[in-house]
């Protein structure tokens, strides 16, 4: 077990950072099957015989915990170190899967909150946040680019758990192929217990091939001077514990759970919610379940697209413009969906398409945002404990929603028009967002470290 210890893991001279993405990928790969959970979603309503909302609150239970996970337990990365991190993270993770089989099989809902929900949840918050600070350590001259390269695996987890899920499902279940075919509660736990030792295998991979730099190291030819002479760059550091003293982590605490909370309103709800819009007055939707499942592949692109594209993006524009684009032109586009979605599949995919690019992109921007207004000294745990907003979101998103929709009718008979009052609220939030982002300006002085440069965050 030494091995997993954080001077274990200090990478020699020569060592050759661009091998740090890689296995900060296999993790975030993992963990990103999250969002593939609308795959199953209606199979597991059927399965327990229960609502929409019941079976959102699985989702909604993980993503709390993977906030609260990663606030509680984002000092313990930082000083413990990425190996130790991935490894714990690797066993709550595929742990989460066995018990939510267990519950699948036995016809205990509450094992499945407790197994994916509650131990899966606090999997992904330490998976989550396990690399990142040590990225933005590796590649201080790109931070945005470096959190997205790793963040983009979390949002491309779904563009593969999705079809994969969708060909275990059929393969699992004999009465795949007939008409208006929902999975089997069988098939569905099969699939759980499956996950669980190909992930297993995945996350050890990465856990045991991540390396933190020396304490002394720095890219050949890099000047710090260049990155802090920009607005809102500081080459000061403030500690976990003061930063959340300052009006900026609550501003940028705003602006995270708007983003989110939009997001996830249309990816937990994505694959019955194409079908929806396009369903016929008979009932009959113009599309399948097979093309919805790969729908929602393609949002996984895009939410894997943004975190890389437009995180990497501001580090030419800059934090706070980049938030305004993911704020106020995902108003816009949210507005339009509402309204327009519904004329052309064409335009509900591409609409879809750009937000969920949106979504991803404030997610692996923010840590390089923290970086900025707070410096490196504890980057890791600031970014742990700002993501109790995604908790919130996570709470906020699903429930917002599926309230809506069970009021508007049962799944499978309901409507664009159903949709609307959801996507107006979401149109409001991104509001408040663009707010905040306008109002966030650098940190006091007198929040800052007094020594420049800590040697480690102990």
């Amino acid at each position: 077990m030494s091995l997993l210890d954080r001077d274990r893991s200090i990478a020699r001279p020569g060592f050759n950072r661009w091998l740090i993405p890689p296995a900060a990928l296999a993790v975030h790969l993992c963990i990103g099957q999250v969002y593939a959970t609308s795959v199953y979603k209606t199979a597991l309503v059927a399965h327990f015989q229960v609502s929409l909302v019941q079976i959102g609150l699985i989702f909604s239970i993980a993503i709390v915990m993977l906030g609260l996970s990663a606030a509680i337990m984002g000092t313990w990365v930082d000083t413990n170190g990425p190996r130790k991190a991935m490894f714990v993270s690797a066993l709550f993770w595929s742990g989460g899967f066995v018990l939510g089989a267990v519950g699948i099989f036995s016809n205990q809902l509450w094992l499945v909150y407790l197994g994916y929900g509650f131990v899966g949840g606090i999997g992904l918050g330490i998976g989550y946040i396990s690399p990142v600070s040590t990225l933005i350590k590796w590649f201080p001259d790109r931070p945005g680019m470096a959190t997205g390269m790793a963040i983009m695996g979390f949002g491309g987890g779904a563009l593969i758990a999705s079809p994969v899920s969708t060909a275990l499902l059929s393969f699992y279940d004999p009465a795949s192929g007939s008409d208006g075919w929902v999975a089997s509660g069988d098939s569905v736990g099969k699939l759980f217990l499956t996950l669980a030792v190909v992930y297993l295998a995945y996350m050890m991979f990465g856990a045991f091939t991540i390396r933190v730099p020396a304490a002394d190291w720095k890219p050949a030819g890099f000047d710090p001077t260049e990155i802090t002479a920009r607005v809102l760059v500081s080459n000061n550091h403030v500690s976990a514990r003061n930063a959340i003293k300052t009006r900026q982590f609550w501003l940028v605490w705003v602006v995270l759970f708007c983003n989110v909370t939009a997001g996830i309103g249309i990816l937990e709800q994505a694959a019955p919610m194409i079908q929806d819009f396009f369903r016929q007055p008979g009932g009959t939707s113009l599309v399948t379940a097979v093309v919805a499942g790969g729908f929602v592949g393609l949002l996984s692109i895009a939410n894997m697209g943004g975190r890389f594209v437009w995180s990497a993006t501001s580090d030419f524009i800059g934090r706070k413009n980049v938030y305004v684009i993911y704020l106020g032109i995902g108003g816009v586009l949210y507005a339009v969906l509402a309204l327009l979605g519904a004329t052309t599949t064409t335009l509900f995919v591409v609409l879809a398409f750009v937000i969920i690019s949106f979504y991803g992109g404030g997610f692996s921007t923010v840590p390089a945002y923290l970086r900025d207004l707070f410096g490196t000294f504890q980057v890791g745990a600031i970014h742990g404990r700002l993501l109790t907003a995604w908790s919130a979101a996570g709470i906020a998103g699903p429930l917002i929603v599926n309230s809506l929709l069970d009021a508007q009718g049962a799944p499978g008979d309901l409507t664009a028009a159903a949709y609307q009052p959801a996507l107006i609220t979401m149109v409001g939030l991104l509001l408040i967002g663009f707010i905040a982002n306008l109002l966030v300006r650098p940190v006091n002085a007198s929040f800052h470290e007094p020594t420049p440069e800590p040697v480690s965050a102990r």
